[in-house]
């Protein structure tokens, strides 16, 4: 028995985090683990707490419950996933403090590792990799199988990434066997988009523009264009893979602004030289070597300027 079920097994009360503007992955992981508890150790109380994630979610057991507004509660475990740093909890990082026991299970090569238990497996493809290989894999459930595909399927880019490996693709296989239903996971979450996040990719694509001979792509969309279209960050998911496979380039640069204006979310992504994971952590970001982000406050074009100098810098050597 590993540390990670040795510390559910003992807490009675189990509180699940996951980062802010849960994607794939997180949302995948945190329920993979919710129903994993549920279905071995149905005496427990587990709560998951998480900002609001895609609708295209929603058919995972579990996600209804899943708790959007912070309570006054305190828990005896408290575990966080697919969160490279504990800023990423947001509003609901005082469940972290106030748990008796903590562990974290996380992919990031940012990560420098928190909690009682930590496993950061820089070597996995996603959050819900490195959870597969710390379950009992006998007594993984249907559910539990589709959460954690979904998260890994949206964490390669249905296994087209250069994060994909071996492992990856036998745990894949070994979720389908368990019931893991692949087309509606990757048709239905990951390729389906709603008629808003086309028009909202449409408007990010036709702002966009190449940099240094074509080798950078960037675009940005401000405040003004999400209040048009009565869009969210949810509506704009895919764009920065959609700038990545621009033909020539190498790094893309997508940039959208937050709610509160003047701060801009950046998403870093490149094919095979520009480590973008070490210019997102010069912004206090982080994530892989070739896909990370990070929060930046500017002025957009000088935040565009700063992140492309850094990506010169990198192409030049």
């Amino acid at each position: 028995m590993n540390d990670f079920i040795r510390e559910i097994e003992e807490a009675d009360s189990i509180v699940i985090l996951g980062h802010i503007r849960p994607d794939g992955d997180c949302v995948g992981s945190c329920l993979g683990v919710y129903n994993y508890i549920l279905d071995n150790y149905p005496q427990k109380t587990v709560d998951i707490y998480l900002d609001p994630f895609k609708s295209e979610f929603m058919f995972l057991r579990g996600a209804e419950r899943v708790l959007h507004e912070k309570q006054e509660k305190t828990y005896e475990l408290c575990i966080s996933l697919d969160s490279g740093d504990l800023d990423r909890h947001g509003e609901f990082l005082p469940f972290y403090h106030t748990a008796k026991r903590t562990m974290c299970v996380d992919h990031h090569i940012s990560n420098q590792g928190f909690g009682d238990v930590c496993y950061v497996m820089t070597n996995c493809s996603a959050a819900a990799e490195c959870i597969y290989t710390l379950l009992d894999a006998d007594k993984i459930g249907m559910e539990c199988a589709e959460c954690l595909y979904l998260g890994i399927v949206h964490d390669t880019g249905v296994f087209k990434y250069n994060n994909t490996t071996k492992q990856t693709m036998e745990i894949a296989g070994s979720l389908i066997e368990k019931g893991a239903r692949s087309q509606l996971i990757i048709d239905g979450t990951f390729y389906q988009k709603s008629f808003k996040q086309n028009k909202m990719l449409g408007k990010a694509l036709d702002a966009s523009f190449l940099a240094l001979d074509g080798r950078v792509i960037i675009s940005c969309l401000t405040k003004d264009v999400f209040d048009e279209f009565d869009a969210t960050s949810l509506d704009t998911d895919g764009v920065v893979d959609a700038l990545r496979i621009t033909d020539g380039v190498e790094c893309a640069l997508w940039m959208y602004e937050y709610p509160n204006q003047g701060t801009f979310k950046c998403s870093l992504r490149s094919n095979e030289l520009v480590n973008v994971n070490k210019i997102a952590c010069k912004f206090g970001g982080g994530g892989h070597v070739r896909a990370s982000g990070c929060e930046v406050t500017g002025d957009k074009d000088s935040i565009m300027e700063q992140i492309l100098d850094m990506i010169r810098a990198q192409l030049e050597d």
